[in-house]
């Protein structure tokens, strides 16, 4: 019996890391660093005011429902993604999630 319940506990444990991995999604956002220097340059011109946030401005972190997310245009080349300035830090969100997918240095 013990035997038995060491195997079933040990299968568990094996099958956990793998079942956690494919429970959760990841997603890698590609922008070139010419896509990057379009994006600095296209915001540096329009000067929008930061947001000031409580919360840490990293990639992943969603931002809060009241910062206003901005368009870019489609010459910059990143037309899947919003933009907004947070706490002095220029950032690429997916407007769907609200997820900060590139902070722009």
């Amino acid at each position: 019996m013990k035997t038995a319940f060491i195997i079933v506990a040990g299968a568990l444990l094996l099958s956990a890391p793998a079942f956690a991995q494919s429970s959760t999604t990841s997603t890698t956002t590609t922008i070139t660093t010419e896509q990057t220097g379009k994006v600095r340059s296209y915001v540096m011109k329009e000067k929008p005011a930061s947001v000031k946030i409580t919360k840490e401005v990293s990639v992943g972190a969603e931002l809060p429902s009241d910062v206003q997310l901005r368009t870019l245009p489609a010459e910059v080349g990143v037309a899947d993604y919003s933009y907004t300035v947070v706490n002095g830090q220029t950032v690429l969100v997916e407007p769907r999630t609200r997820k900060i997918v590139k902070i722009i240095e």
